[in-house]
């Protein structure tokens, strides 16, 4: 009996949350101000970690913090933001700038030991840092292989084990894990990108189940995974072209992180980015198998990095940075 009593209540709950997320969607929580927190983006200095600390800035955070391997970069996007705050007419906030490969376990806490010396204890952290390989699994070098799993994996304990402790012991913060829709579902020819994302998403997803058992109701955390975003990191991606065209365009940055932002202000658990890919995920867990390659090859996502490989080579061949 007491087990159908505390089913009772689950279910009860259950459907209580149903209604919750529903009215959000219908009336969104206003977003919660970031005036007095020490934000920390890695992978700063270009593409989306460049944009989240655009968008901070203008948010009149107290401290923004910048890691990137990039140190010429990082000092660039430094500079952007002291502009872009005063361009949106807001406090500038003061803006730290520090070279950290954040795939070293030892750099990660040499360099956290700074920020926490000259910045204090960090409330809101972007893991944004990532980066592509660009080769199918057999043509890849071991090395690149484990920078991979490097940057986009095990860089997520080393930053999280230096900076949640304050987090938890304050019971205030957020824990921001930029992962990617390839986190969700995967194609062919980059194993190792799929890998370190579901670990990612996999991570992000324990990680919150462990705060929400501590009762640190304070400490939020957001997983942001974005279908294909046209940063330039995998330039050369094509889909079906009706498909690219009509239902699952190629995302722009600056919307990318103003709804992640979005998100992350409203204390949002998870985002994906179309909303489509919700669908997607939902029907490529009830599919078979075969049902799930017939649906890739009529998108063209079976052979989508295709192309994507011959730019790498290409741009390799040209001596330019992937």
């Amino acid at each position: 009996m007491h087990v159908l009593l505390e089913l009772l209540v689950v279910s009860a709950r259950v459907a209580l949350s149903f209604a919750v997320a529903a009215l959000r969607w219908l009336r969104p929580r206003a977003p919660k101000s970031v005036l007095h927190e020490v934000c920390l983006v890695t992978g700063a200095a270009r593409g989306l970690g460049r944009l989240f600390a655009l968008e901070l800035a203008t948010r009149g955070v107290d401290t923004l913090v910048l890691w990137d391997v990039d140190g010429e970069g990082n000092e660039e996007t430094a500079a952007l933001a002291r502009g872009a705050a005063a361009d949106a007419g807001v406090a500038c906030p003061r803006v730290l700038a520090y070279t950290c490969d954040v795939s070293k376990r030892v750099d990660v806490y040499r360099v956290a030991g700074l920020v926490r010396r000259d910045a204090g204890d960090v409330t809101l952290l972007v893991n944004n840092a990532g980066v592509v390989s660009g080769r199918p699994l057999l043509d890849c070098p071991d090395e690149l292989l484990e920078r991979t799993m490097a940057v986009n994996l095990h860089a997520l304990f080393w930053v999280t084990k230096a900076f949640l402790p304050a987090m938890l012991e304050k019971n205030h913060g957020h824990m921001v894990t930029i992962a990617s829709s390839l986190g969700l579902f995967s194609t062919a020819g980059i194993e190792d990108y799929c890998a370190s994302k579901f670990g990612a998403v996999g991570f992000h997803e324990s990680l919150s189940h462990e705060i929400k058992a501590m009762e640190r109701d304070g400490v939020k955390t957001t997983l942001v995974c974005p279908y294909l975003v046209q940063t330039g990191m995998f330039h050369g991606c094509r889909m079906r072209k009706e498909v690219e065209t009509y239902v699952l365009p190629p995302l722009q940055p600056e919307k990318c992180v103003q709804q992640a932002m979005r998100a992350i202000l409203t204390d949002q658990p998870v985002l994906c980015m179309p909303r489509l890919i919700y669908l997607v995920v939902f029907i490529k867990s009830i599919l078979p198998w075969e049902a799930v390659v017939a649906m890739y090859r009529f998108l063209g996502a079976d052979k989508c990095m295709y192309p994507f490989f011959e730019e790498c080579k290409r741009r390799t061949n040209n001596n330019q940075e992937l």
